[in-house]
């Protein structure tokens, strides 16, 4: 993004304010109250997060950002899906410091130092506002009743059975992608997202 430096500011504004029909640049001008040509990218952002279909509607997960207890949580999954080739090549990424951070950026996507910069930059203002610590029970944002139930009587949902064979049909595989050179952070992100829909 050309500016990072309100994603504290817009999350924190979305808590209190009303969910939109549509999040546009209105909304964000008017209700938000970031006015500043830069600020549009925000949009895009949560959009890249899941936050935002992509005609600027809020879908399911936006509501989890009106929700201190697990707000922090929802951005840390948004950013593991939009970053995912960052938490591939290192599942601490949050974790480092920028410097390093950008040589992880520059070894993913290939960029020249000023892109691994801009997305370096974009990716630790996001993180600051994510929790990663409630990340590793992602499935208390989406916990069914069932399941509560369950964790009342002291009993966990039953493992898939093994086929007669003894043996599972899981099987793991790693797909490599080769990146162009010298692109722009949107040509990047565009072409991870278009991965994780493909795959999800």
């Amino acid at each position: 993004m050309p500016s990072y430096k309100n994603v504290g500011k817009l999350f924190e504004k979305i808590d209190t304010a009303r969910v939109p029909e549509a999040f546009t640049t209105r909304y964000l001008a008017d209700v938000i109250g970031l006015k500043s040509p830069v600020d549009r990218a925000l949009i895009n952002m949560l959009k890249k997060l899941g936050f935002l279909d992509p005609s600027g509607r809020p879908t399911d997960t936006y509501s989890l950002l009106k929700n201190k207890n697990v707000a922090g949580a929802a951005i840390a999954d948004g950013l593991r899906k939009a970053y995912a080739a960052l938490f591939e090549a290192n599942e601490s990424a949050n974790e480092l410091p920028l410097a390093q951070l950008k040589g992880l950026v520059a070894q993913v996507t290939g960029t020249d130092s000023k892109g691994a910069q801009s997305i370096a930059y974009t990716f630790n203002a996001i993180a600051k506002n994510a929790d990663f610590s409630k990340y590793d029970q992602p499935e208390e944002l989406e916990k069914g009743p069932a399941d509560d139930q369950a964790e009342t009587a002291g009993q966990k949902a039953p493992a898939a059975p093994l086929p007669r064979n003894g043996l599972r049909s899981d099987f793991h595989f790693n797909i490599q992608i080769h990146l162009p050179a010298n692109r722009t952070e949107q040509t990047y992100l565009n072409i991870f997202n278009a991965f994780r829909r493909t795959f999800s």
